[in-house]
């Protein structure tokens, strides 16, 4: 794993704790690997199944399966940067509220995309105004790395409780209505979540208008 994705990691433990999992997804052979918070977040304990994409978009909530599989899909095409906020029901029958943050990795040699690697983060558990701030600065802070417009959607999902698809939507209207460039539209949401990390969702709500 690079220095990169285990900063990332490092940022979103601090922000969730023992909510946080990993996953690769090895896309020549099919095979995830899971970390044993990942294990849990799914309702088993570690190694009690082998993971699949089919193990994994079955448990995803019916409304939000084909988004994820569609985005999952996408990434091992592009290997870009992405995230997304969805629901899941464990295998205990508990429905889970999860954000999936990830990119993928490319083989140095021919330049294909062989790997999709990340972080889900269980962000259902009821959390004082505290944690929430932190929370939303923290997974804002994950996604450094990204590009703007990514990071920009990964700052809605958390602050506005909305999904990936709307996330853009909201920024690609915004950008149409306004004439402004969409990366600009997104560096001012990364820069607005930035300068008030605690209470920014006024001033996001203003940019969006």
């Amino acid at each position: 794993m690079s220095v990169e994705n285990h900063a990332i990691g490092e940022t979103l433990a601090r922000a969730a704790g023992p909510a946080v999992g990993q996953f690769r997804l090895d896309l020549e052979s099919g095979v995830w690997w899971w970390s044993a918070e990942t294990y849990r977040m799914h309702g088993f304990e570690p190694g009690e199944v082998v993971p699949t994409s089919s193990l994994v978009l079955a448990h995803k909530h019916p409304e939000d399966r084909e988004r994820v599989r569609r985005l999952l899909e996408d990434a091992q095409v592009t290997g870009d940067p992405f995230s997304s906020m969805h629901r899941i029901m464990d295998a205990r029958g508990k429905d889970r509220t999860l954000v999936v943050v990830g990119q993928g990795r490319r083989d140095q040699a021919t330049g294909d995309v062989v790997e999709l690697m990340g972080y889900f983060v269980d962000i259902t558990a009821p959390v004082s105004g505290r944690a929430q701030e932190l929370a939303r600065r923290d997974i804002a802070a994950a996604a450094q790395h990204r590009g703007p417009i990514e990071q920009a959607k990964g700052i809605l999902i958390a602050v506005l409780g909305i999904d990936a698809d709307e996330a853009f939507a909201r920024l690609r209207q915004t950008s149409n209505n306004h004439n402004v460039p969409l990366r600009q539209l997104a560096r001012l949401v990364v820069d607005e979540a930035e300068r008030n990390a605690g209470d920014c969702a006024d001033g996001i709500g203003v940019l969006l208008r």
